[in-house]
């Protein structure tokens, strides 16, 4: 037994031996080429582009919302929900006794001062004619004509308050003041309705004049102008051309945003209310280095491109400035004409070996010689 172990423990000390004296293999480095597409860096011009959000609005003078002038009941409202209507066709008709019987009464004392002025009139020629016969005096002459005066005065107040009870009157009577087309009707005959904002019985407005409110920070308020440019954000809008028609004046409550006006073109037939995307032309920067949005590469907070020198990337910081949906400038950096890595930059250290494939229809960059 004991000359067993001693044969197998000379056996383990060869084969260790063995192993000590064996070379180890050779280290071989491999330097991995990685695949990216550049384009050259250009000069040019850029505008930033405000973002907002917003609302389609009838324009001034486009909007028709009929509030009864007292409480009453509606007697007739024709119109329904989505019915068109011409300027002068008839909307509401309000009951309202107060104001029918402050108008005949007011009439009523228009005839009755009509009356008593055709009666001084008669006085007065009767009192003229006595004093030229040398019968009545001078003081009678002079107080008929006195009457008339007042009369006439009596008169006058008399048709004044016949007017404000008819123009009250006429309020019970709703006419539609433009072409337009029923938005909103909240009543129907026969209910009572508040003279207050907040229980409207119809809204009219006019579908050929609509416009934007859109809500811009208030940090870019500065940068809004009047007659600028803008149109639809995101995928997939539709072409719509807008300009910006008033400066923002005050800030909305609640919010951090001032609502900017646009105008909108009558054919863009969007129905009021329509929740929208905009993109509103800001400032312009001209002759300035632009690269492609993908060729940024952010860590953290600093910002850089790779630029493909040779075969080789390099990492340059750079200093962003305006920048839109494909461009965006660069303060420095980066100059015009070299190009910068914009597809497998994600990840690449700086110094690594590429080899740049050029996008389909574009030659080759110098990183390619």
């Amino acid at each position: 037994m004991n000359a067993a172990r001693r044969v197998l423990c000379a056996v383990i000390t060869a084969a260790l031996a063995a192993s000590c004296n064996r070379e180890a293999p050779e280290e071989v480095e491999s330097d991995t080429v990685v695949p990216v597409m550049t384009q050259p860096a250009s000069t040019g011009s850029i505008r930033a582009v405000i973002h907002a959000t917003g609302l389609v609005t009838p324009a001034p003078g486009a909007e028709l919302v009929v509030i009864a002038p007292e409480a009453g009941r509606i007697s007739e409202i024709p119109k329904a929900e989505g019915d068109r209507v011409r300027r002068g066709d008839l909307l509401v008709r309000f009951d309202i006794p107060s104001a029918t019987a402050e108008a005949a009464r007011q009439g009523a004392e228009v005839a009755r001062a009509q009356a008593n002025l055709e009666s001084a009139r008669a006085a007065q020629l009767r009192a003229h004619e006595l004093f030229d016969k040398g019968v009545a005096a001078r003081r009678d002459m002079e107080d008929a004509d006195r009457a008339i005066a007042d009369a006439e005065a009596a008169l006058a107040q008399a048709q004044a308050s016949r007017a404000a009870a008819n123009s009250l009157a006429d309020r019970a009577l709703v006419r539609a003041t433009f072409d337009g087309i029923v938005a909103r009707r909240q009543h129907n005959p026969g209910d009572l309705v508040e003279a207050t904002a907040t229980d409207p019985v119809m809204r009219v407005i006019d579908p050929r004049r609509l416009e934007v409110t859109a809500s811009v920070a208030i940090s870019d308020v500065p940068r809004v102008m009047v007659g600028a440019n803008a149109r639809l954000g995101g995928a997939g809008a539709p072409e719509v051309s807008m300009k910006v028609a008033s400066l923002p004046a005050a800030v909305e409550p609640g919010t951090a945003t001032v609502p900017v006006r646009l105008t909108l073109p009558a054919t863009a037939m969007l129905p009021v209310g329509t929740p929208l995307q905009i993109d509103i032309d800001a400032e312009e920067h001209a002759n300035v280095v632009l690269v492609p949005l993908d060729a940024l590469v952010r860590e953290g907070e600093a910002t850089a491109v790779f630029v493909a020198e040779g075969d080789k990337a390099a990492r340059r910081p750079v200093v962003v400035g305006l920048a839109n949906a494909e461009q965006v400038e660069l303060r420095s950096g980066v100059k015009a004409g070299e190009q910068v890595i914009i597809a497998g930059q994600a990840g690449l250290p700086d110094g690594a070996t590429i080899s740049v494939e050029a996008p389909e229809g574009a030659s080759a960059g110098p990183a390619d010689k």
